[in-house]
């Protein structure tokens, strides 16, 4: 990233979501100095993820962004949420199962998104299986007691385990 470039993007970071317009003028400064910023191109599919619902498009950005930097932390974390959203949900296991693997990334969040994926498929016993793993990983109350909430929330919605008597039915 060039200083130029790095004041833009700062400075669409700093919009971002507040102020969208000077965000985007901010931002394609940034992605005129460089086009495969991936961070710049980050953001620009969390705009048309988060703020627009686009999310085609934003896939677009976030597949150059990851196109242009493999290694990047920021681009999974962004990309992930827009697969789940969009009910790409394979696409995210796979997504997930990759950014596992990259150094220095924030894993809590990779495993409260895969998480995030069992929920949605259905499957609460393994939601609640991913969230011990993303346990492992948090290094903050805030992000632990985040977890520990998530937990309580999907146990909410786990059917009761009933203990039903049979009755013996006599003639």
């Amino acid at each position: 990233m060039t200083l130029t470039k790095n004041k833009y993007y700062f400075e669409a970071l700093d919009n971002y979501p507040y102020s969208l317009p000077d965000c985007l003028e901010a931002l394609n400064y940034a992605l005129s100095y460089d086009p495969e910023d991936a961070d710049s191109l980050c953001l620009m599919g969390r705009i048309y993820s988060e703020m627009l619902n686009d999310y085609e498009k934003a896939k677009l950005y976030f597949e150059e962004a990851m196109q242009c930097d493999v290694t990047n932390l920021n681009t999974p974390q962004y990309y992930i949420k827009c697969l789940l959203d969009n009910e790409d949900f394979h696409e995210a296991e796979k997504l997930i199962a990759y950014s596992l693997k990259i150094k220095g990334i924030d894993k809590a969040t990779l495993w409260l998104h895969r998480s995030l994926l069992s929920e949605k498929r259905g499957s609460f016993a393994n939601a609640i299986k991913f969230l011990n793993e993303a346990e492992k990983y948090c290094f903050t109350e805030y992000s632990l007691n985040l977890v520990k909430d998530r937990k309580k929330f999907i146990r909410s919605k786990m059917p009761k385990k009933s203990k039903m008597k049979k009755k013996k039915e006599t003639h």
